[in-house]
């Protein structure tokens, strides 16, 4: 399959699933859509100094539902097949982990690019945004030049992970910043589970749903790391506003689903967000 192909059969398979998740909000109107393009997340704001990126995002104060959205077409939660047969990562010993960067199991992989260390809470919106203990995440993105493990890379599953909150609602984990493919604004897809025993499936699942990368460190990275190809290109066709999943949701959804991170190329990235579900 050549690469064209391969993008626009993606693309497709996105705006397929997208169609069944939800009915469309209605709600992108022309001055909200500038000010999504501009802030990369409603109210988030953005500074660079001497080589360091910080972002302004993650609840902003807020307490919300995240809103749901498609898991797409390379989730791995038994939702789909790869390679020929039913994919699902969530049954596989050594899934639960915190360095996503490696490929584990009968895998030996390292998916390459800028450090990424991202700590999500979990929180009751039915509680004042309490934290939840005990709860689950399976996360999982692209690769620096915009491919997915199993999938894309059958000889791969780094990328793909699951942590189960502390005390604090809090799990931790380290990956790279994913890169941008052709149709999607840069992205993270994530579901929550109740428990370790019911992370098992995606009939499971409490949540389903996707993170903004903010886009100053998109541009950062795809600008000035290597490894990134055409990244910076995608980038420069797709905003917030005319992206299939993010277009719909409002400015307070945009800011709920974007972390706030901070740190430069040199020694990565760390950021917060927090995940609402109701309890």
């Amino acid at each position: 399959m050549t690469k064209k192909t391969h993008n626009t059969t993606r693309l497709h398979l996105d705006m397929q699933a997208l169609t069944e998740r939800r009915a469309i909000l209605g709600w992108i109107g022309a001055a909200s859509a500038t000010a999504l393009i501009a802030g990369c997340g409603g109210s988030e704001e953005s500074t660079t100094t001497s080589g360091t990126v910080t972002t302004g995002g993650g609840s902003n104060g807020l307490c919300l539902v995240d809103p749901t959205e498609t898991n797409g077409p390379y989730p791995s939660d038994g939702s789909n097949r790869a390679n020929g047969s039913t994919s699902n990562i969530l049954t596989q010993t050594g899934v639960i982990r915190q360095d996503l960067r490696t490929s584990f199991g009968a895998y030996t992989g390292t998916a390459t690019g800028v450090e990424l260390q991202l700590t999500i809470t979990i929180v009751n919106v039915n509680d004042g945004c309490s934290p939840l203990e005990g709860y689950v995440v399976y996360l999982w993105h692209c690769d620096a030049i915009g491919q997915y493990s199993i999938y894309d890379l059958p000889s791969e599953n780094y990328l793909r992970g699951v942590g189960i909150s502390d005390s604090n609602g809090e799990v931790v984990f380290t990956t790279i910043v994913p890169g941008c493919y052709p149709g999607r604004f840069p992205h993270t897809h994530f579901e929550i589970f109740e428990s370790e025993t019911t992370a098992t499936h995606y009939d499971n699942r409490l949540l389903v749903s996707q993170m903004v990368v903010p886009e100053t460190v998109c541009e950062e990275v795809y600008n000035n790391a290597s490894g990134y190809g055409q990244s910076a290109s995608n980038l420069s066709r797709v905003s917030i506003a005319s992206d299939n999943v993010f277009a719909d949701n409002s400015s307070d959804e945009i800011a709920m689903q974007t972390p706030e991170l901070s740190g430069n190329i040199t020694n990565g990235y760390t950021g917060t967000v927090e995940i609402g579900i109701r309890v």
